[in-house]
């Protein structure tokens, strides 16, 4: 999928553009020889037909020129203490790898084709600093064809050098995320999105998530109106660089930049796999998106929602359907029909996520679904919780079942800090409380898996006070028992 460029990006190249360079000087300095000079004449400032003949005439000439060969610096090592020559050469290359597919193959055939623009990313921790942000741009452009080019994915030792660079590419993108400026937000992600083109580069992308994929995710839970949503960090904030008229959600999220956010996350969707859990425990994505859905203000927007959620419940159904089936996903799904109708592959996400939750919900009883947000590894204040009936009812079914199972895996869930999510611990308490009251027989049982020691430390060491109140009930109903004994 093709995006239009960031405009930031496109200004500071056309700027450079017009920057007289001292090219002879550079000469006289030696920082580039004369038959640099000539190759970089030959395509500066010409037609685009005329540079496209000119590269095509001596397409490993051109390589040599930006890459190095067989010994010989690239004109970026050459030129490595001259900035404006940089700058300027990042920009043309940028160009080439855009306008020229024939001499990006011939690039990617380069026994290492980053080597020469891997350490300018490192140059400044400034994000504004040009010189990395014009590497990133040309490295992930270069990057995003060489992860679908056939001679990468059959040549091992490209493969290797592909591996090696999205990493240290992603750090950098990453920096930009982490920005408060839309403008660079908004870069970041069309970076990310060209690089998110294979399944092993979505890969890279995940192993690395807490750096590339949490401060997307900061970005869509405020243009839902949730956490932070009147902070001016990570909120896409306007500025300089955003468009006048990119009219936002809540937190002044622009449209423009929540539509390359869910891009990158409907790409990453096609892991659903490998995603899908990690997204649920980290960013509870499902009421998330449900949330995103029923605010969204654009036909493309609830095109990408709904895609992404079909591609990972379809993938996830144990674990990601009794959240869709809390956050009332399907009731608004009914809701929004009328949105979805005139757009086919809207219609069929939409249709078949509405079969899959009507499965689901005619297939599970109360206790159905009770087990299976237990087994999901992610507990939220979900009906049954709270309501003294089911407990009454499925006590003693909770804890005896498949030899104790559910016990076994609520002390799983509450052994873990859930640092961004405490009221999963909240709620484990809560049941924990109730499965002590209704099954006191069965004490012993559960402090056998751990959770009455758990459940103490809770109550005497937690910073949230739902957690340490439900911790104390816990706790009080086995003090009850005990006395009542």
């Amino acid at each position: 999928m093709s995006l239009n460029p960031p405009e930031y990006i496109t200004s500071l190249q056309n700027n450079i553009r017009a920057r007289p360079i001292s090219w002879d000087g550079a000469v006289r300095a030696k920082t580039i020889t004369d038959d640099d000079l000539k190759k970089i004449k030959s395509i500066d400032k010409v037609r685009k037909e005329q540079r496209r003949q000119t590269i095509e005439s001596d397409l490993q000439g051109f390589r040599k020129l930006f890459l190095g060969e067989n010994g010989s610096q690239s004109i970026f090592e050459a030129a490595a203490k001259r900035p404006d020559i940089i700058q300027y050469l990042l920009v043309l290359s940028g160009d080439l790898v855009d306008d020229i597919p024939p001499f990006v193959e011939t690039l990617i055939g380069h026994p290492n084709p980053y080597k020469p623009f891997l350490p300018f990313l490192q140059q400044s921790s400034n994000p504004e600093d040009p010189i990395p942000l014009l590497t990133s741009s040309v490295l992930s452009s270069l990057i995003s064809q060489a992860l679908v080019s056939p001679s990468s994915s059959s040549n091992k030792q490209s493969s290797q050098h592909i591996a090696e660079a999205i990493p240290k590419l992603n750090a950098y993108i990453s920096n930009l995320a982490k920005s408060a400026d839309s403008g660079l937000q908004d870069i970041a992600v069309q970076e990310y999105s060209a690089l998110l083109r294979t399944k092993e580069s979505r890969k890279l992308f995940w192993d690395q998530r807490e750096d590339t994929l949490n401060p997307l995710a900061d970005i869509l839970r405020t243009a839902s109106g949730g956490k932070d949503s009147d902070s001016t960090k990570m909120n896409g904030a306007s500025s300089i660089r955003s468009t006048a008229t990119d009219v936002g959600l809540s937190g002044g999220v622009g449209i423009q930049l929540l539509y390359h956010v869910l891009l990158v996350f409907w790409q990453l969707s096609f892991e659903g796999e490998l995603v899908g859990k990690g997204l649920d425990e980290e960013h509870d994505i499902i009421p998330l998106y449900t949330q995103l859905l029923r605010v969204s203000p654009k036909e493309k927007i609830t095109r990408l929602l709904l895609a992404t959620l079909n591609n990972l419940l379809s993938t996830n159904q144990q674990i990601l359907l009794p959240a869709a089936m809390q956050a009332r996903l399907p009731t608004l799904l009914s809701n929004i029909k009328s949105r979805v109708n005139n757009d086919p592959d809207m219609l069929d996400d939409h249709e078949s996520l509405k079969t899959m939750l009507d499965e689901y919900s005619t297939s599970q009883t109360t206790f159905d679904e009770y087990a299976a947000e237990v087994r999901s590894g992610h507990l939220r204040w979900s009906p049954p919780h709270r309501n003294a009936a089911f407990w009454k009812e499925n006590a003693r079914m909770i804890v005896d079942e498949d030899k104790g199972e559910l016990p076994k895996k609520l002390a799983e869930i509450l052994a873990k800090e859930w640092e961004s999510d405490k009221q999963v611990l909240a709620v484990g308490c809560n049941d924990v409380a109730w499965l002590v009251k209704e099954c006191p027989d069965r004490k012993t049982t559960l402090e056998k898996v751990g959770l009455k020691a758990r459940i103490m430390e809770l109550m005497g060491e937690s910073q949230e006070e739902s957690v340490r109140w439900e911790g104390l009930r816990a706790v009080g109903e086995w003090l009850r028992y005990s006395f009542d004994k």
